[in-house]
């Protein structure tokens, strides 16, 4: 098992005093992996990156959390609290700028400044685990453990060397025993990897660029660990809408490799729910409160 302590460098920190023997694949011996795909906020980590509105006549600036806009961004600009605030797309300035990667000053670099999502996740670390660490954490720490192959699959515009750099800050502070076994990163609201999807005109949504990042890992893993009937996929995600489509990207992956597994795992603040993606169907396999969680092995 593994032995939890706080340590003098930080509030929740983790020191691997004696760890648990690692996990082989389910189907390793058959020559099957299993592939862990992750979103990151509000299901690995909550982050206090705000998502900025504006007044329709003022320009005034709201900062509302990843929660609070999940919960009103179908209101913005036509009911409700915010129905006189709008929403803007531009990435230097708009409402998702702090989910951006910035241009430093060389002197800014060398003074050790460093992009919002790595600030996002130093700030974090200063709270306790239980205030930061969100449904999908023991998931993710189970796969990083077992040196699964995980993608991060993400909203968030950075680039995917900054997704990276943040990740290692939980490293660094001890709640990860070493860096994940990167199948894929996509940021997918990045210009690059936007355009390495497909989407050249910058014209689709978040929900149909992580469809589009999810086949690309699926092909990916398919390429580097050659086509196995015994693989199995899963990916976590924490929003409804992505969830639909995601379900219905891994239909048509099934119907493309009928004899592999594809798992969606939908996250809630204090439960989750697995289901299985068959061809005609969706089958539920779990849906628990996060307290009683049966098993670390999403996908294994």
């Amino acid at each position: 098992m593994i032995k939890r302590s706080k340590n003098s460098n930080g509030p929740g920190q983790l020191t691997f005093d004696m760890l648990i023997p690692k996990e082989s694949d389910r189907n390793f011996h058959l020559g099957g992996r299993s592939f862990y795909f992750f979103d990151f906020d509000d299901n690995v980590a909550f982050l206090s990156t705000p998502i900025i509105i504006f007044h329709k006549k003022t320009n005034s600036e709201i900062a509302l959390s990843s929660g609070e806009f999940a919960h009103e961004n179908k209101h913005i600009g036509l009911s409700g609290p915010y129905a006189d605030y709008y929403m803007d797309f531009n990435d230097a300035h708009g409402s998702f700028r702090h989910f951006r990667d910035k241009e430093f000053h060389p002197l800014e670099i060398k003074n050790g400044k460093q992009q919002g999502f790595v600030e996002d996740i130093l700030k974090a670390l200063k709270e306790l685990d239980t205030h930061w660490k969100a449904p999908s954490w023991e998931y993710f720490y189970h796969a990083t453990y077992n040196h699964r192959p995980v993608s991060l699959i993400t909203a968030r515009g950075h680039s995917p060397q900054t997704i990276i750099d943040g990740v290692n800050q939980l490293v660094y502070a001890g709640h990860l025993p070493h860096t994940p076994n990167y199948h894929s990163i996509y940021p997918v609201s990045n210009p690059e990897v936007r355009k390495t999807l497909g989407d050249i005109d910058f014209k689709q949504s978040v929900a149909e660029l992580k469809k589009h990042a999810i086949r690309a890992s699926v092909e990916k893993a398919i390429e580097l660990y050659g086509h196995s009937p015994f693989h199995r996929f899963g990916m976590s995600d924490d929003d409804h809408k992505n969830v639909e489509l995601i379900t219905e990207e891994m239909r048509d992956l099934k119907s493309k490799y009928p004899e592999m597994s594809f798992f969606v795992i939908e996250t809630f603040k204090d439960s989750f729910s697995k289901r299985e993606v068959l061809l005609h169907e969706t089958r539920e396999v779990i849906s628990a409160k996060e307290s009683t969680k049966p098993q670390l092995s999403l996908f294994d």
